[in-house]
């Protein structure tokens, strides 16, 4: 009895039983509470189809999205120190960066990519709230600083996509430092006279908006997203008033100049697209006719050698 109860009843269930639905089939709209199907999902872009509530995703989504051809190079970001305070809290910031490791599979809270966008070049950074909640530490500083780098070096756009809480407590003044940081990156930009555009997707807070999220040539949104420093909450206990509907989201900073526009994810590509192509004729046609640069090997070895016959030498 033994033997027909321990190895065949059992295999016998196993060919029977009908297998469980499994988990990731169905999503539950944070706002509206409708179940979506998973692909249906996902070929939305992850926008609700009830209520077009635009919820969060990740950098391999995003790049997915923006680049031709799903045709990018992510970039090898600089190592900083780990846990140079050797925070503690409830848990070691050292474990809690493992974990956050071991759930997106990437090494901080942003990545870093380059390609073509409608057929120009441009340079993608995308902040991943999934890590951390997309906290601003020296990795990230880091990275914005790296994009702004190779932004001039290839003499193309830096386009950022920001979601954030804020700095990260556990690196302390240094993740504070990171502010100036960026604001520096963003200036070398402006030098180079390379435009600058920042998206900023839900939520955008605390001192990633006090910083660079804020110092774009253009200021784009997403529909519905959470723009502040201090959120409404605070707010709303520090003055002991009720807030406007909408207080803090893209349509309502819109209105009141904070944002240049706010652009549904299906139609961000083609905008952003129009947007650097735009500004690539606008450049090319300012430049007069006896500036326009001729890059071809010949020329350069013609202009060379016209500087050196050209030159003295010293006496």
């Amino acid at each position: 009895m033994n033997w027909l109860t321990n190895k065949v009843l059992p295999k016998i269930r196993q060919l029977t039983t009908t297998k469980d639905t499994p988990d990731n089939l169905w999503v539950k709209c944070s706002s509206c509470g409708q179940m979506l199907y998973h692909a249906d999902l996902m070929a939305d872009m992850n926008v609700c189809s009830h209520c077009d509530h635009h919820m969060r995703i990740g950098p391999k989504d995003r790049f997915k999205m923006l680049f031709d051809d799903d045709t990018y190079d992510v970039i090898e970001l600089p190592e900083v120190q780990v846990d140079p305070l050797k925070f503690r809290d409830s848990r070691k910031y050292t474990d809690r960066l493992r974990d956050a490791r071991n759930k997106t599979s990437d090494k901080d809270a942003m990545i870093v990519a380059h390609g073509k966008l409608g057929g120009n070049k441009a340079v993608i950074g995308v902040q991943n709230f999934n890590f951390m909640g997309g906290s601003l530490g020296m990795a990230v500083g880091e990275a914005i600083v790296a994009a702004s780098k190779l932004a001039i070096l290839q003499k193309a756009p830096l386009i950022l996509f920001t979601s954030a809480g804020g700095a990260r407590m556990q690196e302390g003044i240094l993740s504070l430092m990171q502010m100036p940081r960026t604001t520096v990156a963003v200036q070398r930009l402006k030098e180079a006279r390379l435009p600058f555009i920042v998206v900023l997707t839900d939520p955008t807070t605390g001192g990633v908006t006090a910083s660079y999220a804020m110092l774009g040539d253009i200021q784009i949104a997403e529909p519905g997203a959470l723009i502040c420093f201090a959120g409404p909450r605070v707010i709303e206990e520090t003055i002991r008033e009720k807030l406007p509907e909408g207080f803090q989201r893209s349509e309502f900073l819109l209105e009141k100049g904070m944002l240049d526009m706010v652009i549904h994810r299906k139609e961000m590509k083609n905008t952003l697209a129009s947007i650097i192509d735009l500004i690539a004729n606008q450049k090319q046609s300012m430049l007069p006719a006896e500036d326009v640069v001729d890059e071809s090997p010949e020329v350069i070895e013609e202009a060379v050698t016209e500087e050196i016959e050209g030159s003295e030498l010293p006496k």
